[in-house]
């Protein structure tokens, strides 16, 4: 089997996010040339020295692009990134070479205790400075550029100066990152927020985009007649989201496209039909501008 080259992004196409009991599965279909174009893991399942999980993803490491899409480094925090994680993170870059390195417009820490939620920031010109400068760290100590995704938010601030996109563009060119956007999380916020979903990726530069995430949320209604969408990744993907994939695709252009799943897991088959199904939205684009 041809080894993967270390220092090139994902191809254009459609990968999923690897769970355990998808290992095997997966490995077997990358052998047989029908797997998914890449494979994003979230690091911090692969935080320790050695072990089974390792060995399964050294062997797919050498099969397909890995991706590593962190949820711990909390570059939102204000007494700055967590510095044990980012060690760590940088020891697993420099032992599989990921194809891409990604974390959250967020926080998920204060004063040192951890919460197990990625949660959002006011977007002001303090918080911008702060998060361009732990990105900076970031990037100094892997290396290499990474990408920033956009939040999902049940809240606003009163005190946000920014208009989120315009926050994340300003974001991506101070610090020199990019972004993954996220058009689940654009869902609901649209939900939550009342955003318009589609005038948001309309304004996405998509010079700065290296990934794209589909994925599904749930809705809670409550007695008063409120709504309330929560990003579980617990669904297949809406067909909201594949609508608002295929927009934001043909104006930016085909991207690494990655179906998230992260509660009530299906099979790999079914996953495999979904990045199936994000490939014919790319191909079409693929199609329409040869």
């Amino acid at each position: 089997m041809a080894g993967v080259p270390h220092d090139q992004p994902p191809p254009p196409r459609g990968g999923i996010g690897l769970k355990s009991q998808h290992f095997g599965a997966c490995l077997d279909a990358a052998e047989r040339g029908v797997g998914p174009s890449f494979v994003e893991v979230h690091p911090q399942n692969f935080m320790m020295e050695g072990g089974p999980m390792h060995d399964w993803l050294g062997a797919l490491r050498d099969a397909l692009p890995v991706s590593f899409h962190s949820v711990g480094l909390s570059m939102g925090d204000p007494g700055g990134l967590d510095e044990p994680e980012l060690e760590r993170l940088a020891i697993l870059c420099d032992r599989y070479a990921p194809a891409l390195v990604s974390d959250h417009l967020s926080w998920s820490s204060l004063g040192g205790e951890k919460v197990p939620d990625l949660l959002p920031l006011p977007m002001t010109d303090e918080t911008l400075d702060h998060f361009a400068a732990q990105v900076g760290r970031v990037q100094d100590r892997l290396g290499r550029p990474m990408l920033i995704e956009n939040p999902s938010r049940m809240t606003a601030f009163r005190m946000d100066a920014y208009d989120e996109v315009d926050f994340l563009h300003a974001l991506a060119r101070r610090a020199g990152c990019g972004l993954l956007v996220d058009v689940n999380n654009v869902l609901v916020s649209q939900i939550n927020l009342g955003i318009d979903a589609f005038a948001y990726v309309d304004a996405i530069d998509g010079s700065l985009v290296g990934e794209i995430h589909v994925a599904g949320h749930s809705v809670a209604t409550y007695d008063d007649g409120t709504s309330l969408a929560v990003d579980d990744h617990g669904s297949p993907v809406s067909e909201e989201c594949w609508s608002l994939l295929d927009r934001l695709v043909s104006r930016i252009g085909p991207r690494p496209v990655l179906v998230e799943r992260d509660n009530a897991v299906p099979s790999f088959e079914d996953l495999m039909a979904e990045a199936t199904r994000a490939n014919a939205i790319l191909a079409q684009e693929v199609a329409r501008v040869a």
